[in-house]
């Protein structure tokens, strides 16, 4: 039996866990994904999201954002009575929003990749957690990532959300000592 964090506690976790949680990534369309999905989950759990993620992807063209850029408000109002996915006005209305903030983002740096992995100097911040309740939500890293992008035109972008942000594309490995994980994330240090 393998040693994971101590936060995984279902199949969805363990994938999510096992194969994307604190693994670096440098997709444009999976950033993407993963602000969606940390914005929807502010207030909710992310065993609920994962459950729905497959919904999600269907709702917003498989996170497409030069697609989510141009919805309409009729589409946003149409999704508000998917039953399938999380509902609330504001969270949807953001994928719009937040999809025109980050083509301008590319616009401005090329790539979101180029500008999100700077704030880390294109390093995986690395951790030694001995338990997941060491865990903090936020950070000044995430603090100062979060106010950038709300001068940029983000919203749901709070710093527990960025954290978890942080988490989901690998900027951080907080996978606690005793995971089996947390070796395997430590090996690549320098992104670039």
């Amino acid at each position: 039996m393998k040693n994971r964090c101590s936060w995984v506690k279902n199949e969805l976790d363990i994938l999510y866990h096992d194969n994307e949680w604190c693994k670096p990534t440098h997709n444009e369309r999976e950033f993407f994904e993963y602000l969606v999905l940390e914005g929807m989950q502010a207030g909710l759990s992310w065993s609920l999201i994962l459950k729905k993620r497959e919904n999600f992807r269907r709702a917003f063209n498989n996170f497409d954002y030069k697609v989510c850029a141009n919805y309409s408000d009729e589409y946003l109002e149409n999704l508000r009575q998917d039953k399938s996915i999380i509902r609330n006005k504001l969270k949807i209305y953001s994928v719009r929003k937040n999809a025109r903030a980050f083509l301008e983002i590319q616009k401005e740096f090329g790539t979101f990749n180029n500008y999100i992995w700077q704030f880390s100097d294109y390093k995986i911040i690395q951790n030694n957690f001995s338990d997941s309740s060491e865990v903090p939500s936020t950070s000044d890293l995430s603090d100062k990532i979060s106010k950038d992008m709300k001068k940029r035109g983000f919203i749901f972008v709070g710093s527990t959300i960025i954290y978890s942000f942080m988490q989901a594309i690998g900027m951080l490995n907080d996978h606690t000592v005793e995971c089996f994980c947390h070796k395997e994330c430590s090996k690549n240090q320098k992104i670039n």
